[in-house]
């Protein structure tokens, strides 16, 4: 799979979630990440997020946190130029802006959030016309495109 492999911008909700649980859903996709079965891609406001997440509320994994980033070797994308943003600001929440204008640039097949309120209005996906789903919604689509490709 690895010459078919998936570009997947992670919001910060589900990157903090994965490192949270270490079992379930997003923990999941980061295993994927970690196997090399998909190409993970977060922004460098996306890992700043995290770390204050973890320095603020579970200070006691902030250095697990870290060290889980260096060892899963996402690919970090720097963040988006502010007129790019400003772009995205016609379409989403302003804290998701950056988010999402990261994902457009970085040119993802998949952009993972837990946040279905912001962005899966119709504006949004027009805006970046690539999935924009729920990390459940990501196992399904990989897990049939895996069992497609076994298959064949």
């Amino acid at each position: 799979m690895a010459a078919e492999r998936w570009r997947v911008f992670l919001d910060t909700n589900v990157l903090i979630a994965g490192v949270l649980t270490q079992r379930g859903i997003p923990a999941t996709i980061l295993d994927l990440g970690e196997a090399e079965e998909v190409q993970l891609v977060v922004s460098r406001q996306v890992l700043v997020e995290a770390d204050r997440v973890f320095a603020r509320k579970f200070p006691e994994l902030l250095e697990r946190y870290r060290l889980f980033i260096k060892n899963l070797k996402p690919l970090l994308v720097e963040d988006p130029p502010a007129r790019a943003v400003q772009k995205a600001r016609k379409v989403i929440h302003p804290d998701d802006a950056p988010i999402l204008a990261a994902a457009k640039l970085a040119k993802v097949h998949y952009l993972v959030t837990g946040n279905t309120r912001h962005f899966t209005a119709s504006h949004v996906r027009e805006f970046l016309p690539i999935p924009i789903v729920t990390p459940a919604e990501f196992l399904v689509a990989f897990r049939a495109f895996w069992e497609r490709s076994s298959a064949s």
